[in-house]
């Protein structure tokens, strides 16, 4: 991910203490290259512009994950690995985050008042696992030398949403607005 935020802003050492804890302590879990990753992760998604940055061929904004599934599926066809490998990266982090610290949003999203959403029947657990296998097969470029992350990403997908859950605990307790805001954003 380009780094939009500078390396020692307190929003990035926030989400690297309170990431790096829970996987530690909490989960035992002490792998410093998925939770540095996973830090990164959510400080890029505060910007919430980062949650919609894939743009289909007419430069229309991608939303769903049905439709960025769609996409992938259209860069694969059109020989352009570098792209599906991109979209599949967004689609693992972007399931990742909101299993991670909004569930809510998927049980609203699963409820009879989403029914007509795009999202309504996909899977986010499955869909991001099956993303980051996807990106931990690429043997191009910067994707070569993460293959091993992104192959822990997607084996060890629901212990990082549970992971993601501890944060999320501790941004509650926290009162963090910038966590409040994108959470009333998604479901309202």
């Amino acid at each position: 991910m380009e780094a939009t935020v500078p390396q020692h802003h307190p929003l990035r050492q926030l989400f690297a203490a309170l990431t790096e804890r829970n996987f530690t302590e909490t989960l035992g879990w002490p792998d410093f290259n998925v939770t540095d990753y996973l830090s990164d992760l959510l400080v890029e998604f505060s910007h919430i512009d980062r949650l919609h940055c894939i743009q289909n061929n007419q430069g229309q904004t991608v939303e769903a994950v049905v439709e960025l599934l769609y996409e992938s599926e259209a860069q694969s066809e059109t020989d352009s690995p570098e792209r599906e490998r991109e979209v599949h990266r967004h689609i693992g982090d972007f399931t990742l985050f909101i299993a991670g610290l909004f569930p809510e949003y998927l049980r609203y999203l699963k409820s009879g008042g989403m029914i007509y959403h795009k999202d309504h029947l996909v899977d986010y657990m499955k869909a991001g696992k099956r993303s980051y296998s996807i990106v931990a097969t690429c043997q191009e470029g910067d994707f070569n030398q993460q293959q091993t992350l992104f192959q822990k990403l997607s084996s060890n997908f629901e212990l990082c949403v549970t992971g993601l859950g501890f944060v999320r605990e501790d941004l509650n307790r926290m009162g963090h607005p910038p966590y409040h805001h994108t959470k009333d954003m998604l479901l309202h």
